[in-house]
Formats: C-alpha cells, structure tokens, sequence
C-alpha cells in the first residue's frame, strides 16, 4: 500500500442494508470524514468516534439533542463523553460561560474563580482537604500517581484489569488489551514491570498480590467499575480495599472522572461513605469546558506547595500547565456544580437510567434476542451476551460476573452496526455499547432510544448479524 494511501474498509461494510442506508442518510458527513481521513489518523480526533463506514458531524447541540451536518435530529447519549450531566447548552451555564469569554480568555494570573472552584470541590468532595486544578483526566491520573510515589518512596502501582485511567505510559496496557501486564506499543517494559494488575471481582486474590509487595505507593481504582460500571465493582470490593491500602500504607486514588458528582453530588465516595486518599476528577467538574481535578488529603497536596516543601527540607514536585483554570473553564465549572449542589440532577439521570434500562429489556425480551441492558447511578450499558448466558441485570449489578465474561468478544460487524443502526434511528451511543445519563433526557428520549434498538435489531436480524 502506498504510503499515502488509506487503509481498506472493513469487508463487512459490503452488501449491508444498514450501512447503505447510513451513508444515504449522512452523504455530508461522508464528504467530511474522507477529507478528515487525509489530515487525522483515521480521521478522528478521539478512539471512542471511530466509526465506520464514518461518523456524524455535528453543527450544534440543546438540551440533550443534537443535529448534525446534513439535518437529522439525534438523541444524545455521548454527552460530551460524560462530561454533560445537566445537558446541552444549560442556560446558567452558557451565561456565566458568555459573560467571562467578554472579560478575557486567559491571564496568566491568579483570579477569584479559580478560588470558588477549588472551593466547591472542597464543599461538595469528601476527600477533598486541598485541590489542584489541571486540563484532564489524563493529566490528574498522572499527577496523582505521581504524588503518591513522592510522598511514599515507593515505586509500584496497583492498578485493576479493564479500568481506564487516561493514555499515559502507567495506564495504558491492562485496559482493553494486555491484561497480562505487558505494555502496549510505545511504553517501555520498565514501566510495566512496575504496575501490578489485580481482579476487581476477587478481592482475596488482589490482598494476596498487595501482601506479596511492599513497595506499593499507589492503588488506583474506577470505584463504580471498569468502563462507568460496565464491569461492576461491589461496594464490598470498595470498603475491603479502602482498609487494605489504610493497613498498608498505601495511598488509595478514585478515579472519579466519570462518577465524581454523578453517583451523588459528591461523587460515589459520598454515595457509598468510602473516603480515598486522592480524588481524580475530570469532565462534569468542568462544566462542559476543559477541566480536571486532583483533590485529596492535605499532606499529599503538599507534595505541591513551595512553603510546605521548603519547610520540610524536601523537594517539590512540580507542575505546570498553561490551560489549568482557565477562567471561562471556572465560570462553566462553578455554573455546573452550584446546579448540581442544590437540585436534584443526579437523582433525575439515575432515575432516567432505570427506566431506559427497562425500556431496552422490554425490546430485547420482545424481539427475542439474550441482549441485558443495566447499569447504576445514571449510565447504562447493553450486554450483547455472545455466550448466550442465562442471567439478569441484578445479577450482574451484584458484581458476579469478570471482565472477560462481561467483555467477551462479540462480532465486530455486529457492534458497528448496531452502533450504526441506531444512528441511523436517530440515536447516538458509545461504542461498548451504552453510555452515561443526562439529567436533560425526557421520556420522549427514552421512547425513541428504545425504538431505535427495536428497528436496529430487526435490521440485523435480516443481515443475520443476530
């Protein structure tokens, strides 16, 4: 293949009804993905839009609607992949947002918003003593980990098999491939060998990998489970792990990107009374705009802190970042989570949630296929169920079941046109299928959401994909 040349479509794009009928439907985002797959790999700009044969552009969004480049209505479920609780466009949100932008973008200074941010977080956190403010997830799972090693010496990070924690070198393998603990491409073997994999679902086999090591700084955990609960983690789990790492000094991070104010307004450390040590937190907690937290005990924090460093005799550990508090961020940030604080948005998108997920099950029971859909607070996620096992969303919530039985390897035809067909209903979703609950979604979103899945999965059942 000429270096300059695109890769081949997948075969079972071919002779498909489906996706013939997308690309009808969406010839103005087909046009825009091929001149996209000259400038990006792929043509995207994030792996969870991979779609094939293309994705939807997008013009502009509402509430929890959005439209795209050749005028189709779809219902919203992506939602700023999490970063949406309260929907689209909320208008204290976009006010405060369109105030600030007149004010200035970027003063490479310190200023009053940046005060009420960190203030909230603290307000609304339990864990949160001190905060420091970043860009993204991925660079506060970084910070965090790197914090726990300065404060504690160690080298060693427990991590757990299926939980993202953002692309860099520590958290890149064991998510979705390499469950062995060997490193993707790209990051070097000294750093795998110093990240330790446990199973979420067993919790007598990771105390025996914890006891076999005592050079652990850092365990760090999706406490909801992996992919927003997708693999569940018990509360059990949670509670056992939280005396564990306290035994062992071990310094024990929540990764709360997704969960953090979306289980509660505190996050699910509220939710389920279980204090970490450090809090890693990202997308609701920037409102929309670009904005991440570490938040955490005061003596960890301090690893940051020029007066706190220098008093000890030790050296700090530095961190930059042209973009943290970024003062429109802040604006959107303190809008979101006074909303949150003080009404009931979580509570609405848990609610919303449950009855999606009884929607599905509903369709999947009525057109005879094994699909489960469940889920808990304010997400849900569609088990293709390939192995065709006998269970229900009970079950499955109570955390009976691992990663490869709940991530088993279904059809790649199967789940991109799925994902397709539902496009092509009027509906976008993640890819694992499923995806995070808007407090914005009305029982009309959930009727088409649901109908969207009845029309999909007849569709596949006469490409005999199901």
């Amino acid at each position: 293949m000429r270096a300059d040349a695109n890769p081949p479509a997948p075969k079972y794009l071919e002779n498909s009804p489906i996706i013939e009928a997308y690309r009808q439907k969406t010839p103005t985002s087909a046009k825009l993905a091929e001149r996209a797959r000259g400038i990006f790999p792929s043509g995207i700009t994030h792996d969870v839009r991979y779609i094939e044969p293309h994705g939807i552009y997008v013009t502009r969004a509402e509430a929890m609607h959005k439209w795209d480049v050749d005028g189709h209505e779809y219902v919203d479920y992506p939602g700023g992949h999490g970063a949406l609780l309260l929907g689209h466009n909320q208008p204290a949100v976009l006010e405060a947002v369109r105030q600030q932008l007149g004010k200035g973008t970027h003063y490479g200074a310190c200023h009053e918003l940046e005060l009420r941010w960190g203030e909230l977080i603290q307000q609304m956190v339990p864990s949160a003593e001190r905060v420091r403010l970043a860009n993204s997830g991925t660079e506060a799972t970084l910070l965090a980990l790197r914090l726990a090693r300065a404060a504690t010496g160690r080298k060693k990070i427990l991590r757990f098999i299926g939980h993202f924690h953002g692309w860099h070198d520590h958290v890149s393998f064991g998510f979705n491939s390499h469950f062995d603990g060997t490193p993707t491409p790209g990051v070097l073997p000294e750093i795998a060998q110093n990240v330790l994999l446990a199973p979420p679902w067993d919790f007598a086999a990771t105390q025996r990998i914890v006891e076999a090591h005592d050079d652990i700084a850092a365990a760090i955990i999706e406490p909801t489970g992996s992919t927003w609960g997708q693999v569940p983690v018990t509360r059990q789990f949670v509670e056992s792990l939280r005396q564990l790492t306290a035994r062992r000094g071990i310094v024990l991070i929540f990764d709360e990107v997704i969960s953090g104010f979306r289980c509660a307004p505190g996050g699910l450390q509220q939710a389920w009374e279980v204090v970490p040590d450090l809090t890693v937190l990202g997308k609701i907690v920037g409102g929309g705009m670009h904005g991440a937290a570490v938040a955490g005990r005061r003596d960890l924090l301090d690893q940051l802190d020029f007066r706190a460093a220098a008093a000890a005799g030790r050296e700090k550990v530095f961190h930059q970042g042209t973009y943290n508090a970024m003062p429109a961020s802040c604006a959107a940030a303190i809008a979101t989570l006074e909303i949150i604080r003080s009404t009931d948005a979580c509570a609405r998108a848990i609610q919303y949630g449950r009855g999606l997920q009884a929607a599905l099950n509903r369709v999947f029971a009525e057109e005879g296929v094994n699909w489960i859909s469940y889920g808990t607070f304010g997400g849900f996620h569609v088990f293709l169920n390939p192995n065709r096992l006998t269970t229900t969303p009970a079950e499955i919530e109570s955390g009976k079941f691992d990663h490869a039985t709940l991530r088993a390897p279904v059809k790649p035809s199967l789940s991109m046109k799925l994902r397709v067909g539902v496009l092509l209903h009027g509906v976008d979703i993640q890819p694992w299928p499923g995806a995070p609950i808007s407090a914005a979604h009305t029982a009309e979103d959930c009727d088409r959401t649901a109908d969207a899945f009845r029309r999909t999965i007849r569709m596949l059942k006469e490409e005999q994909e199901i």
